[in-house]
């Protein structure tokens, strides 16, 4: 099967089912490990050259949105080139990756010119038992099935696990989980349910629903005990460049987190923002950071840092 993913989550997926080599393209933001062959590209972003903060790509994304156009571009002569069997796209957000009505089109003027109808699938989970589901759903369509309910079950043992080490938390901290930093947003789907796992209580984020742009004043109100940065699709490198910033607004240093040292920069890319198979890696690492006396570090240095 020829296999087309525009989610680098779906790719992470279709790489721990041992399909690497049935992809024939994927989108300019995947992780691939190598193999014998290179795989095209398909997709590449409309930011302009050089955005790299929070506050130029939200500028970017508010001025695209209000415009209607697109914030990612698909190449339609390499997609009738790689003649995919199987597109993996999604609908949940237009910001996270190519949306599927800009895929559907681009299906539907290959079709035109081929005889094979090609499969597309669309999933958007928002809670882990959904990315669960999800990545059984991109196992099956890919033929194999068995392997899916093997990944998942694997996954689903690590999350009871982790959940039960969890539970023994004599106390469940206030955390806040920043999902954005200029403006500020708290963090959504999943990542409050991560965090109530693992014995802290994020009272600002809402679980299975989207992230919401918050102010400084909601954050000096909350004063958490804990905060987590990870910018949505931000690898540490460019998370620790943006919290540099964070000491301009005059709310910050008056935080708890702040004046107890509980301020903790993650690699959001890789463990939060994608819903593959390292998001269970991602719950670990957020035990690490709220109840290091029930979960010792083993996550990798550069996944997350705590700040000075």
């Amino acid at each position: 099967m020829r296999i087309c993913s525009l989610l680098p989550s779906a790719t992470d997926i279709i790489v721990a089912l041992g399909l690497r080599d049935n992809l024939v393209a994927v989108t300019h933001e995947c992780e691939v490990p190598p193999g014998a062959q290179a795989i095209p590209v398909i997709t590449r972003s409309t930011l302009p050259a050089g955005t790299v903060n929070s506050r130029g790509i939200d500028n970017h994304v508010r001025a695209a949105a209000h415009g209607g156009s697109s914030l990612y571009l698909l190449d339609q002569a390499m997609l009738e080139k790689c003649d995919p069997d199987l597109i993996i796209t999604q609908e949940l957000c237009d910001v996270c990756a190519i949306g599927y009505q800009h895929v559907a089109a681009a299906v539907r003027r290959l079709e035109a010119t081929a005889s094979t109808k090609r499969v597309i699938l669309s999933v958007e989970p928002q809670t882990l038992e959904q990315i669960l589901e999800a990545t059984f759903r991109i196992g099956e369509a890919a033929g194999v099935r068995d392997g899916a309910r093997q990944v998942v079950r694997e996954m689903h043992e690590r999350i009871d696990m982790l959940s039960e080490i969890g539970r023994r938390a004599t106390s469940q901290l206030r955390v806040l989980a920043m999902e954005w930093l200029d403006p500020p947003y708290t963090a959504g789907h999943w990542v409050p349910e991560m965090i109530r796992l693992v014995g802290g209580r994020d009272e600002l984020g809402r679980e299975g629903e989207f992230s919401y742009e918050i102010t400084w004043d909601d954050v000096a109100k909350y004063d958490p005990d804990i905060i987590i940065v990870m910018p949505c699709s931000f690898g540490l490198k460019e998370v620790l460049a943006e919290t540099a910033l964070l000491g301009q607004h005059a709310e910050w240093t008056r935080l708890r987190a702040v004046r107890t040292g509980r301020v903790y920069a993650v690699d959001a890319a890789r463990y939060f923002s994608r819903h593959g198979p390292r998001i269970v890696d991602g719950l670990a690492m957020l035990g690490e950071m709220i109840h290091p006396e029930l979960f010792p570090r083993h996550a990798a240095a550069g996944a997350w840092r705590q700040l000075d």
